[in-house]
């Protein structure tokens, strides 16, 4: 998020990557815009958008320089917050998106179909000389096949 009105509401962009019709993972980048002013435990009002609520597990795991994680689905739809060092993200259609911090995404790759290469899901991978550090938020709930609704027209593979 850039400068912040405390008028207008803001809007936050990150990747999801999905799963499509046909199982295919693919990657889009969408908006999170629905954020209203509101205070929490009395404090002057920020701008929220709360997403829903449900059960998860919070946790933060570090990808050493140079590692591979070869073709896989996320194991639970997850907000993944990069906090330092680079990553990527290649989807089964070709798409890649290589993430650092501040550049949020989630992952809701699930109940992929393997294509004729044996490829399910999506590879990742670190960028460059340091590990990457990332924030995972694992929900306990199942994302629907589809596209995005909140996708950015024009902006996904």
């Amino acid at each position: 998020m850039s400068h912040v009105s405390r008028t207008a509401p803001p809007a936050f962009h990150y990747w999801q990557i999905w799963t499509d019709e046909q199982g295919i993972s693919r990657q889009s980048r969408c908006v999170l815009d629905r954020f209203e002013q509101q205070s929490m435990g009395g404090a002057a009002p920020q701008w929220n958008d709360v997403l829903g609520t449900c059960q998860a597990t919070v946790m933060f795991t570090v990808l050493p320089a140079g590692w591979i994680g070869d073709w896989h689905e996320n194991p639970k739809p997850q907000w993944i917050v990069p906090l330092s060092g680079r990553w990527f993200v290649e989807s089964m259609d070709g798409q890649r998106v290589e993430l650092g911090p501040g550049e949020v995404s989630f992952g809701g790759d699930q109940d992929c179909v393997a294509d004729a290469h044996g490829h399910k899901g999506h590879r990742s991978g670190t960028l460059g000389e340091q590990p990457a550090v990332l924030m995972l938020v694992q929900l306990e709930q199942p994302t629907a096949r589809g596209r995005p609704a909140n996708a950015v027209d024009g902006e996904h593979g």
